[in-house]
């Protein structure tokens, strides 16, 4: 939790983006799969974190509360100045659109 209240801290300099990850679900691997493929973001741009949902199901369910999105796995959060101002989940989730969020953000 309290690597939580560092990322919001954390987001007031930069976006973060948090990707929970379910180690049982194949399409949650292959979206990590794609993201890391992909990523081409340098920190000064976003900050990744990576949250195994099974391992940590109490993190993944105070992100949820915390931040106000509907729970999914594979999912991503994007954080700024302390709010989620993007989430998505399952196929929806690309190093594009979190290019063009960030962009218009």
């Amino acid at each position: 939790m309290q690597e939580l209240d560092k990322i919001v801290d954390r987001s007031k300099e930069v976006a973060c983006l948090i990707f929970k990850h379910s180690t049982r679900c194949s399409i949650s691997f292959m979206a990590k799969h794609r993201l890391e493929g992909q990523w081409n973001f340098d920190t000064t741009q976003v900050e990744p974190y990576y949250l195994d949902l099974i391992a940590y199901r109490n993190i993944s369910n105070e992100i949820a509360d915390r931040f106000q999105v509907y729970h999914e796995s594979p999912q991503i959060l994007l954080i700024k100045n302390g709010e989620c101002f993007h989430d998505a989940s399952h196929l929806d989730i690309s190093v594009e659109e979190i290019k063009g969020v960030i962009r218009e953000s």
